[in-house]
């Protein structure tokens, strides 16, 4: 979950102690927003930031201390394309002035994400190959600054959305018209964060699985997009769905986005995570244990309750293993969080 909160791109006390505690929950996994493998690549001024190596120092502080907990720590790759150039929602959500250090957002074509948003600048041949180029190069300080797993986000109406759907992209290249072409980018971005990423060590792709909207991207063509994943490397897809365009009308209830990862996991034969307004224990489990999929990730309910793992394997009895500085509020027969060492990479 964005949290508008860097400067520069640096990530700051508040990404330490707010992806902490999530650590020291019980959590098996975190997972850092997304930070811009470039400056333009923000959603607003105040995203996190991976695109130049001073960034690096701050983010290994951030690993280092999920790993101390006995967690497994990863970051997503990102670029917000036309949604891009944005004042945070702290300051409404609204376009970045230049005198405010606004700048020119790009994307497949020229089409507004909507009212209030810039017109973006269509990619040229030289851009395209930057956009690339810069996502390899922040798979490699991901990798300096000590994550196990990245994820690439290919979702939410940002850049790799934005070429996937006939809805955002217009092109006539290579780059638009049919399937192939417009799965072109996003899979030349993994192949390159694949080069650039051990082999041993996971890759996530974070995908939209529908626009839900009417000549939009479809779930068939997810499938399709899964499919080329594994070939090319992908580890898991991480299925969320819609945020192309603001005017979709979303079925929103629990576990709403569930049986699109169960459809790409056993039509694609890739892993999945399941993701979307997952908030009971039992629910949580039902999914990985009927095998509609391998993983499930929270965010919302992580943000309600950094402790939500402690509670939830309560909730299941089974046994949680706590921060030892805390075993004195855990319950009888709670074990003391040891520290993990982190994958070899030879």
């Amino acid at each position: 979950m964005c949290q508008y909160s860097a400067e520069d791109g640096f990530s700051s006390d508040w990404h330490l102690v707010h992806l902490g505690s999530r650590a020291q929950g019980g959590a098996g996994l975190v997972m850092l927003e997304a930070s811009a493998v470039v400056p333009e690549g923000r959603i607003s001024s105040a995203d996190l930031g991976i695109w130049k190596d001073e960034h690096i120092p701050g983010l290994e502080r951030i690993a280092r201390f999920i790993h101390g907990q006995g967690v497994r720590a990863g970051i997503q790759l990102a670029h917000a394309g036309r949604k891009g150039g944005m004042a945070s929602p702290f300051a409404g959500e609204r376009l970045l002035r230049p005198e405010e250090g606004g700048w020119q957002p790009v994307a497949p074509s020229a089409v507004a994400f909507g009212e209030g948003y810039a017109v973006p600048q269509a990619l040229d041949a030289a851009g395209l190959k930057g956009i690339v180029r810069a996502f390899a190069e922040a798979a490699g300080r991901a990798l300096a600054a000590g994550f196990d797993f990245v994820e690439i986000h290919a979702a939410h109406g940002y850049l790799l959305h934005e070429f996937l759907s006939p809805l955002s992209n217009r092109r006539s290249d290579a780059y638009g018209g049919n399937l192939e072409n417009r799965m072109r980018l996003p899979l030349e971005v993994v192949d390159a964060v694949r080069a650039a990423w051990p082999a041993d060590l996971p890759l996530f792709v974070r995908i939209s699985a529908t626009d839900w909207v009417e000549g939009g991207w479809t779930v068939d063509e997810s499938v399709e997009l899964a499919r080329h994943f594994r070939i090319h490397g992908v580890d898991l897809v991480d299925v969320s769905s819609g945020a192309l365009v603001p005017a979709a009308k979303i079925p929103v209830g629990p576990g709403f986005q569930v049986p699109f990862a169960a459809r790409i996991r056993n039509e694609a034969g890739i892993p999945t995570a399941a993701v979307g307004m997952i908030t009971d224990p039992a629910q949580a489990n039902a999914i990985v244990a009927s095998g509609e999929a391998d993983l499930v990730l929270l965010a919302r309910e992580m943000l309600r309750d950094p402790y939500w793992p402690l509670h939830a394997a309560a909730a299941l009895g089974e046994q949680a293993t706590w921060p030892v500085q805390y075993l004195r509020a855990a319950p009888h027969g709670s074990a003391a969080r040891g520290t993990v060492t982190r994958p070899s990479r030879t």
